[in-house]
């Protein structure tokens, strides 16, 4: 069976399963409004964090380097402003563990290292080139 196919099946079941428990626990009013709080604080502090690493990505520019880590951490702060607009609680928790920066660079960090082992140096040759087309043309 697909992986994404089962995710996508799952992950309402948990959702679904936390509403239920929470729900019993503290009431259906404070479990909506906890929902309501978590989407709302989700959505400031995603703006903040936002705007933190759209200033960092500038000074990078500015420097004339290139502000990888910052556009994979605006990648990852707009997912997890996603997850925290859903309703849920367990799509709250990733959402809130990948908005916070020691968090979310610890995970960006285990993905590029993950996936950095993979790519091996690509060797170039170097050389000059010469255009036949444009020599035919000046004769």
């Amino acid at each position: 069976m697909n992986a994404l196919l089962v995710f996508i099946i799952c992950i309402p079941l948990i959702e679904i399963y936390l509403f239920i428990k929470i729900g019993s626990q503290i009431g259906a009013l404070n479990t909506i409004l906890l929902i309501l709080m978590t989407a709302f604080i989700g959505i400031i502090y995603a703006r903040y964090e936002g705007f933190n690493t759209l200033r960092s990505g500038i000074s990078q520019l500015i420097k004339n380097e290139m502000p990888i880590y910052e556009i994979v951490s605006g990648a990852a702060i707009a997912f997890a402003a996603l997850l925290l607009i859903l309703p849920g609680f367990a799509s709250d928790f990733i959402g809130l563990i990948l908005i916070f920066p020691p968090t979310r660079k610890l995970l960006l960090n285990s993905f590029s290292k993950k996936y950095s082992k993979g790519l091996k140096k690509k060797n170039f040759i170097e050389g000059e080139f010469e255009d036949i087309d444009d020599k035919k043309k000046d004769e």
